[in-house]
């Protein structure tokens, strides 16, 4: 008897561990699998060819709030096509789901409610062996998982990209919200077992980042410093990313994370709001000052990555206090997100969702459309805010233009908010996406030249910004006064190698030093002159 444990992934770079786990459990059971794991981005069509070429017995679904509607598609197309498949799911899609989940989903067989590793391959096992098996099966932890190792390598072919690794189960807090909430046990891994496991990683080339998959990475101070220090040495030579409670640092941990070698540790931290009341409402035990401080000091540092989170929609959280909580938030972080809040079965926040009067979309992400203290149209307004942030600040390609414009506009969110109207006045388009890359930068100059208090100095890093990130001619607006030309650029350029000059500009930037500096666009690099600006 043959099953397919089926993973479909949001992108190409991203790998699902919870294939891999279950597949070690299908070994240890001695049964037949195999592993299809595909990308959102691929041709439906292809998928379901996969899927239905397999021609196998059982189905299993790894299913999440983010590919749901989809595993939900293929598994009623599976379905038709294979009546005598078993279609089995899991994941936390499912964690709460009831018999009311086969009235909405019919061509589904099972679900399992809960860790899967042990308890996935039992039920193989049993319609192998043409046992009953009931419909929905409470899986209790799995009683491996401190000895389980990375999966990846053994199972599931080679890893590239972004892999992810488990060293805790369960989480400390109980964010309303949120699903890991709801179990309190927490099960980790040692310190020692957790850099061994990470450390067979090093024998994947391709791959580049190892994310930690644990809700709060430091609950354990002293745990969390141990593994820190460890990942510092020569030995491990990816990149690691943690989801940290910043207020949870102390000075050594913070001494720890800014001393590590440049691009060794990503940190991902869940601000979610400034509000004190919201906060208090999704039981949020946050110091909300000593987060901002630590998580300013690791992002000064410069030699991490730091993303914050903030969450639209909470309760309390009204339009302004949320404009505050991004302002509060902007400038102490490399990546600033917005997400929205989404209402998942069976946390405390769907119990309460009348109460705040929130309205969500009943169909996955469960995204929320509106509550007692935001409005739908503003709701709309925040997501065409978080749509700017992403390109502009987030994307690392105006990185010498983000954060400044907004920070030196002097309100970080207002700067957001009017330049998408600017945007929207000018292109008569909500979808920024539609937006060239030259166009972008030229909107954003005819916006900021009237805002802004220094337009010299904007155009200069807009100037910049494009040399280092576009093959395309600098628009005459950002070149003018910016760009060195004639006699002045040959002069400039004559310490550049010859066959290297086609390839370069002298760009004059008050900003940086009072020097001119070469740009190379082939290798995205700048170095300075010797010439000043006074001396020419």
């Amino acid at each position: 008897m043959k099953t397919v444990l089926f993973a479909l992934n949001s992108s190409y770079s991203h790998t699902n561990l919870a294939v891999r786990a279950i597949a070690c459990g299908m070994q240890n059971y001695g049964l037949e699998y195999e592993i299809i794991e595909k990308s959102q981005k691929d041709k439906r069509d292809a998928i379901l060819s996969a899927l239905v070429f397999a021609d196998a017995d059982i189905y299993g679904f790894s299913t999440y709030i983010w590919n749901a509607e989809d595993m939900y598609a293929y598994a009623s197309s599976l379905k038709k096509l294979l009546p005598h498949a078993k279609m089995v799911f899991g994941g936390p899609e499912v964690l709460f789901r009831g018999e009311d989940f086969f009235a909405a989903h019919p061509y589904a067989d099972h679900i399992i409610r809960g860790e899967g590793e042990d308890a996935f391959p039992r039920i193989c096992k049993m319609i192998e062996d043409g046992e009953d098996v009931p419909r929905i099966t409470d899986a209790p932890n799995f009683s491996g998982f401190p000895e389980s190792g990375i999966y990846y390598g053994d199972v599931g072919g080679e890893p590239h990209g972004l892999v992810y690794y488990e060293s805790v189960r369960g989480c400390p807090y109980s964010c309303t919200y949120c699903l890991s909430s709801t179990d309190k046990k927490i099960r980790a891994k040692s310190a020692e077992r957790a850099l061994s496991d990470v450390l067979g990683f090093e024998r994947f080339g391709d791959i580049k980042t190892v994310k930690f998959v644990d809700r709060t990475f430091n609950f354990d101070r002293e745990r969390a410093k141990t593994i820190w220090r460890g990942l510092c040495a020569d030995e491990y030579t990816k990149e690691y990313h943690f989801e940290i409670c910043a207020s949870l640092l102390d000075d050594e941990s913070v001494e720890i994370l800014t001393h590590a070698p440049r691009g060794k540790f990503r940190v991902e931290i869940g601000l979610q709001s400034t509000n004190p009341e919201t906060l208090r409402a999704i039981r949020r035990t946050l110091d909300v000052k000593k987060t901002l401080e630590r998580a300013k000091a690791l992002y000064e540092a410069g030699n991490l990555f730091v993303h914050l989170d903030l969450i639209a929609g909470l309760p309390y959280e009204d339009y302004t206090s949320f404009a505050r909580s991004f302002n509060d938030a902007y400038g102490v972080c490399d990546e600033l997100q917005l997400g929205f809040l989404k209402i998942l079965c069976g946390c405390e926040m769907e119990r309460d969702a009348a109460r705040y009067g929130i309205v969500y979309s009943e169909r996955p992400p469960y995204q929320v459309l509106k509550t007692n203290f935001i409005s739908y149209y503003e709701l709309a307004k925040l997501s065409l805010t978080d749509e700017l942030c992403d390109r502009f600040s987030n994307s690392g390609k105006f990185k010498y233009t983000f954060p400044y414009l907004p920070l030196a506009y002097g309100n970080a969110f207002e700067f957001f908010e009017k330049l998408g109207e600017f945007f929207e006045q000018r292109c008569g388009i909500r979808d920024i996406s539609k937006v060239s890359q030259p166009n972008a930068f030229l909107l954003v100059w005819n916006f900021a030249k009237s805002v802004t208090a220094d337009p010299e100095e904007t155009k200069a890093r807009l100037c910049l910004d494009f040399l280092l990130g576009e093959t395309h001619r600098v628009p005459t607006e950002l070149s003018e006064g910016v760009l060195a030309a004639g006699a002045l650029k040959e002069m400039l350029l004559s310490s550049v190698p010859r066959s290297e000059r086609g390839s370069c500009e002298a760009v004059r930037l008050p900003f940086m030093s009072e020097k001119y500096i070469i740009v190379n666009r082939k290798n995205k690099t700048f170095t300075e002159t010797e010439v000043l600006f006074d001396g020419i």
